[in-house]
Protein backbone atom coordinates (compact mmCIF):
# COMPACT_ATOMS: atom_id res chain seq x y z
CA UNK A 1 0.00 0.00 0.00
CA UNK A 2 1.07 3.62 -0.67
CA UNK A 3 0.29 6.45 1.49
CA UNK A 4 0.17 9.82 0.71
CA UNK A 5 0.99 12.05 2.82
CA UNK A 6 2.18 16.23 4.07
CA UNK A 7 4.55 17.15 6.24
CA UNK A 8 5.43 20.75 7.36
CA UNK A 9 8.57 21.50 6.67
CA UNK A 10 9.92 25.64 7.60
CA UNK A 11 6.67 26.83 7.34
CA UNK A 12 6.16 24.43 3.72
CA UNK A 13 3.83 21.85 3.08
CA UNK A 14 5.58 19.37 1.54
CA UNK A 15 3.67 16.34 -0.04
CA UNK A 16 5.11 12.80 -0.26
CA UNK A 17 4.25 9.20 -0.71
CA UNK A 18 5.48 6.81 0.98
CA UNK A 19 5.53 2.84 1.05
CA UNK A 20 7.29 -0.07 2.68
CA UNK A 21 7.92 -0.95 6.23
CA UNK A 22 10.40 1.99 8.08
CA UNK A 23 12.45 -1.24 9.31
CA UNK A 24 13.23 -2.06 6.21
CA UNK A 25 16.53 -0.74 3.72
CA UNK A 26 15.07 3.13 2.45
CA UNK A 27 15.45 4.58 -0.66
CA UNK A 28 14.36 8.37 -1.77
CA UNK A 29 12.88 8.90 -4.73
CA UNK A 30 13.92 12.41 -6.16
CA UNK A 31 11.62 13.69 -9.08
CA UNK A 32 12.95 15.69 -12.14
CA UNK A 33 11.16 18.70 -14.42
CA UNK A 34 8.56 18.95 -14.85
CA UNK A 35 7.05 16.25 -13.33
CA UNK A 36 6.50 15.09 -9.45
CA UNK A 37 6.28 12.11 -7.35
CA UNK A 38 3.76 10.99 -9.68
CA UNK A 39 6.49 9.48 -11.75
CA UNK A 40 7.27 7.14 -9.29
CA UNK A 41 3.26 6.09 -9.34
CA UNK A 42 3.87 2.06 -10.64
CA UNK A 43 7.67 1.79 -9.37
CA UNK A 44 6.92 2.34 -5.89
CA UNK A 45 4.49 -0.41 -4.99
CA UNK A 46 7.53 -2.59 -7.39
CA UNK A 47 9.94 -1.50 -4.25
CA UNK A 48 7.83 -1.30 -1.19
CA UNK A 49 7.90 -5.31 -0.73
CA UNK A 50 11.44 -5.27 0.25
CA UNK A 51 11.85 -1.40 0.76
CA UNK A 52 10.95 1.55 3.03
CA UNK A 53 10.27 4.11 -0.13
CA UNK A 54 10.17 7.66 0.14
CA UNK A 55 9.33 9.85 -2.73
CA UNK A 56 8.74 13.95 -1.69
CA UNK A 57 7.24 16.55 -4.80
CA UNK A 58 9.93 19.48 -4.77
CA UNK A 59 8.45 22.47 -3.58
CA UNK A 60 6.94 24.32 -6.27
CA UNK A 61 6.11 21.44 -8.02
CA UNK A 62 2.87 18.62 -7.78
CA UNK A 63 0.99 18.84 -4.72
CA UNK A 64 3.61 20.58 -2.71
CA UNK A 65 3.32 24.10 -1.83
CA UNK A 66 3.83 26.19 -4.62
CA UNK A 67 4.80 29.90 -2.88
CA UNK A 68 5.66 32.58 -4.54
CA UNK A 69 9.23 33.79 -5.79
CA UNK A 70 8.70 36.84 -3.68
CA UNK A 71 8.47 34.69 -0.62
CA UNK A 72 10.81 32.06 -1.28
CA UNK A 73 14.16 32.44 -3.10
CA UNK A 74 14.53 29.03 -5.46
CA UNK A 75 17.66 27.51 -5.92
CA UNK A 76 18.69 23.86 -5.83
CA UNK A 77 20.50 24.44 -2.55
CA UNK A 78 17.12 25.78 -1.24
CA UNK A 79 15.46 22.74 -2.17
CA UNK A 80 18.24 20.32 -1.42
CA UNK A 81 17.45 21.65 2.20
CA UNK A 82 14.32 21.11 2.83
CA UNK A 83 14.59 17.77 1.36
CA UNK A 84 17.18 16.84 3.88
CA UNK A 85 15.14 18.82 6.67
CA UNK A 86 12.07 16.42 5.64
CA UNK A 87 14.07 13.33 5.55
CA UNK A 88 15.16 14.42 9.29
CA UNK A 89 11.82 14.79 10.52
CA UNK A 90 10.85 11.41 8.58
CA UNK A 91 13.80 10.40 10.95
CA UNK A 92 15.42 8.56 8.29
CA UNK A 93 19.19 8.61 8.68
CA UNK A 94 20.28 6.11 5.97
CA UNK A 95 18.91 5.54 2.81
CA UNK A 96 19.40 5.62 -0.82
CA UNK A 97 19.01 7.83 -3.60
CA UNK A 98 17.11 7.30 -7.16
CA UNK A 99 17.90 10.44 -9.18
CA UNK A 100 16.45 11.96 -12.02
CA UNK A 101 16.70 15.34 -13.98
CA UNK A 102 16.58 18.16 -11.32
CA UNK A 103 16.41 15.08 -8.77
CA UNK A 104 20.24 14.76 -9.01
CA UNK A 105 21.35 18.25 -7.66
CA UNK A 106 19.22 18.14 -4.84
CA UNK A 107 20.56 14.33 -4.64
CA UNK A 108 24.22 15.42 -4.94
CA UNK A 109 23.81 17.99 -2.49
CA UNK A 110 22.45 15.60 -0.02
CA UNK A 111 25.16 13.48 -0.43
CA UNK A 112 28.28 15.95 -0.69
CA UNK A 113 26.23 17.22 2.92
CA UNK A 114 26.41 14.24 4.47
CA UNK A 115 28.48 11.23 2.64
CA UNK A 116 27.94 8.26 5.32
CA UNK A 117 24.23 8.80 5.25
CA UNK A 118 23.92 7.44 1.21
CA UNK A 119 24.12 3.83 1.26
CA UNK A 120 23.94 3.64 -2.70
CA UNK A 121 23.10 5.75 -5.71
CA UNK A 122 20.44 4.69 -8.64
CA UNK A 123 20.50 7.82 -11.53
CA UNK A 124 17.84 7.39 -14.09
CA UNK A 125 19.06 10.12 -16.74
CA UNK A 126 20.24 11.81 -13.44
CA UNK A 127 23.31 13.79 -14.81
CA UNK A 128 26.47 14.72 -12.75
CA UNK A 129 29.05 15.26 -15.58
CA UNK A 130 29.27 17.84 -18.29
CA UNK A 131 29.56 15.01 -21.17
CA UNK A 132 25.83 14.42 -20.62
CA UNK A 133 24.67 17.75 -21.91
CA UNK A 134 22.94 17.61 -25.18
CA UNK A 135 24.15 20.66 -26.45
CA UNK A 136 20.72 21.46 -28.63
CA UNK A 137 18.89 21.24 -25.62
CA UNK A 138 21.28 23.34 -23.70
CA UNK A 139 22.82 26.14 -24.75
CA UNK A 140 19.28 28.12 -24.76
CA UNK A 141 19.91 27.45 -20.90
CA UNK A 142 23.34 28.29 -20.77
CA UNK A 143 22.69 31.35 -22.99
CA UNK A 144 19.66 32.28 -20.41
CA UNK A 145 22.13 32.45 -17.30
CA UNK A 146 24.55 34.37 -18.78
CA UNK A 147 22.37 37.11 -20.34
CA UNK A 148 18.60 36.98 -18.51
CA UNK A 149 16.67 39.42 -20.32
CA UNK A 150 13.20 39.46 -22.14
CA UNK A 151 14.20 37.39 -25.38
CA UNK A 152 16.53 34.41 -23.57
CA UNK A 153 13.40 34.37 -20.58
CA UNK A 154 10.91 33.78 -23.49
CA UNK A 155 12.92 31.03 -24.59
CA UNK A 156 12.63 29.38 -21.17
CA UNK A 157 9.16 29.92 -20.30
CA UNK A 158 8.71 27.64 -23.81
CA UNK A 159 9.57 24.90 -21.54
CA UNK A 160 6.81 24.69 -19.67
CA UNK A 161 4.29 24.86 -22.54
CA UNK A 162 1.93 21.41 -23.12
CA UNK A 163 4.34 21.31 -26.76
CA UNK A 164 7.50 21.11 -24.41
CA UNK A 165 6.88 18.55 -21.75
CA UNK A 166 4.89 16.11 -24.11
CA UNK A 167 8.39 16.78 -26.07
CA UNK A 168 10.57 15.38 -22.95
CA UNK A 169 8.33 12.35 -22.92
CA UNK A 170 8.33 11.26 -26.14
CA UNK A 171 11.18 12.25 -27.54
CA UNK A 172 13.78 9.95 -27.96
CA UNK A 173 11.33 6.56 -27.47
CA UNK A 174 11.09 4.05 -30.06
CA UNK A 175 7.33 3.88 -29.60
CA UNK A 176 5.74 7.35 -28.56
CA UNK A 177 2.43 5.13 -28.21
CA UNK A 178 3.92 3.46 -24.83
CA UNK A 179 3.46 7.04 -22.96
CA UNK A 180 0.31 7.44 -21.18
CA UNK A 181 -0.54 11.47 -22.54
CA UNK A 182 -1.98 11.85 -19.28
CA UNK A 183 1.25 12.66 -18.00
CA UNK A 184 2.25 14.92 -19.86
CA UNK A 185 -1.07 16.90 -19.07
CA UNK A 186 -0.80 16.38 -15.41
CA UNK A 187 2.84 17.90 -15.39
CA UNK A 188 1.25 20.79 -17.24
CA UNK A 189 -1.85 21.54 -15.38
CA UNK A 190 0.36 21.59 -12.23
CA UNK A 191 3.26 23.49 -13.72
CA UNK A 192 0.74 26.02 -14.91
CA UNK A 193 -0.66 27.33 -11.57
CA UNK A 194 -1.15 30.77 -11.34
CA UNK A 195 2.80 32.05 -10.43
CA UNK A 196 4.51 28.89 -11.38
CA UNK A 197 5.89 30.24 -14.65
CA UNK A 198 8.22 32.96 -12.44
CA UNK A 199 9.23 29.19 -10.07
CA UNK A 200 10.32 27.50 -12.87
CA UNK A 201 12.16 30.61 -14.32
CA UNK A 202 14.27 30.53 -11.52
CA UNK A 203 15.11 26.92 -11.32
CA UNK A 204 15.79 27.16 -15.10
CA UNK A 205 18.41 30.36 -14.32
CA UNK A 206 19.87 28.61 -11.13
CA UNK A 207 20.68 25.29 -13.31
CA UNK A 208 24.01 26.77 -13.80
CA UNK A 209 24.94 26.53 -10.17
CA UNK A 210 24.65 22.93 -10.83
CA UNK A 211 27.97 22.55 -12.97
CA UNK A 212 30.51 24.17 -10.01
CA UNK A 213 29.27 20.96 -7.75
CA UNK A 214 30.76 18.65 -10.57
CA UNK A 215 34.28 18.50 -9.49
CA UNK A 216 33.02 18.13 -6.07
CA UNK A 217 30.77 15.29 -6.42
CA UNK A 218 33.66 13.52 -8.56
CA UNK A 219 36.12 14.15 -5.70
CA UNK A 220 33.16 12.38 -3.30
CA UNK A 221 32.69 9.64 -6.24
CA UNK A 222 36.88 8.85 -5.81
CA UNK A 223 36.78 8.57 -2.11
CA UNK A 224 33.84 7.12 -1.06
CA UNK A 225 32.89 4.98 -4.14
CA UNK A 226 29.26 4.56 -3.26
CA UNK A 227 27.84 1.62 -5.00
CA UNK A 228 25.73 3.41 -7.94
CA UNK A 229 23.72 2.21 -10.54
CA UNK A 230 23.31 4.41 -14.07
CA UNK A 231 20.27 3.18 -16.14
CA UNK A 232 19.65 5.78 -19.36
CA UNK A 233 17.15 6.09 -22.16
CA UNK A 234 19.42 5.67 -24.70
CA UNK A 235 17.48 8.17 -26.82
CA UNK A 236 17.68 11.08 -24.11
CA UNK A 237 18.29 14.47 -26.17
CA UNK A 238 18.34 16.31 -23.03
CA UNK A 239 20.89 14.14 -20.88
CA UNK A 240 22.66 11.84 -23.50
CA UNK A 241 24.27 8.40 -22.96
CA UNK A 242 27.91 9.99 -22.50
CA UNK A 243 26.21 11.21 -19.01
CA UNK A 244 25.79 7.90 -18.16
CA UNK A 245 29.17 6.12 -19.00
CA UNK A 246 31.15 9.02 -17.54
CA UNK A 247 30.10 8.08 -13.90
CA UNK A 248 32.74 4.86 -15.05
CA UNK A 249 35.20 7.41 -14.86
CA UNK A 250 35.50 7.94 -11.01
CA UNK A 251 33.52 4.78 -10.07
CA UNK A 252 34.56 2.06 -11.83
CA UNK A 253 32.52 -0.66 -10.44
CA UNK A 254 29.47 1.08 -11.40
CA UNK A 255 26.64 -0.97 -13.35
CA UNK A 256 26.00 1.16 -16.54
CA UNK A 257 22.98 0.04 -18.38
CA UNK A 258 21.49 2.14 -21.35
CA UNK A 259 18.19 0.75 -22.65
CA UNK A 260 17.38 1.20 -26.07
CA UNK A 261 14.15 2.62 -27.16
CA UNK A 262 14.00 4.59 -23.69
CA UNK A 263 14.43 8.48 -23.32
CA UNK A 264 13.86 11.24 -20.73
CA UNK A 265 11.63 9.55 -18.53
CA UNK A 266 12.09 5.88 -18.83
CA UNK A 267 10.03 4.73 -16.16
CA UNK A 268 7.08 5.46 -18.76
CA UNK A 269 8.28 2.63 -21.27
CA UNK A 270 10.59 0.52 -19.59
CA UNK A 271 9.48 0.33 -15.91
CA UNK A 272 9.74 -4.16 -16.24
CA UNK A 273 13.20 -3.66 -17.00
CA UNK A 274 14.15 -0.31 -14.91
CA UNK A 275 12.06 -1.65 -11.57
CA UNK A 276 14.38 -5.15 -11.75
CA UNK A 277 17.83 -3.56 -12.35
CA UNK A 278 16.75 -1.50 -9.01
CA UNK A 279 15.97 -4.65 -6.96
CA UNK A 280 18.60 -5.76 -7.58
CA UNK A 281 20.84 -2.92 -6.98
CA UNK A 282 19.18 -2.23 -3.68
CA UNK A 283 19.23 -5.84 -2.83
CA UNK A 284 23.46 -5.96 -2.82
CA UNK A 285 23.47 -2.81 -0.93
CA UNK A 286 24.30 -3.31 2.72
CA UNK A 287 21.33 -3.42 5.07
CA UNK A 288 22.16 -0.96 7.29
Amino acid sequence: MVHHRFATVDGHRLFYREAGEASKPTIVLLHGYPTSSFMFRELIPRLAGDFHVIAPDHLGFGLSDAPSVEQFTYTFDALADLTNRLLAQLRVERYAIYVQDYGAPIGWRLALNNPSAITGIVTQNGNGYEAGFVPSFWDGVWEFHRDRKEKTEAGMSHAMSLEAIRWQYVHGVADPTLVDPTVWWHDFALVSRPGNDAVQLDLFYDYASNLPLYPKLHEYFRAHQPPLLAVWGEGDEIFGPAGARAFADDLPDAKIHLVPGGGHFLLETNLDEVSRLIREFLAGLPRR
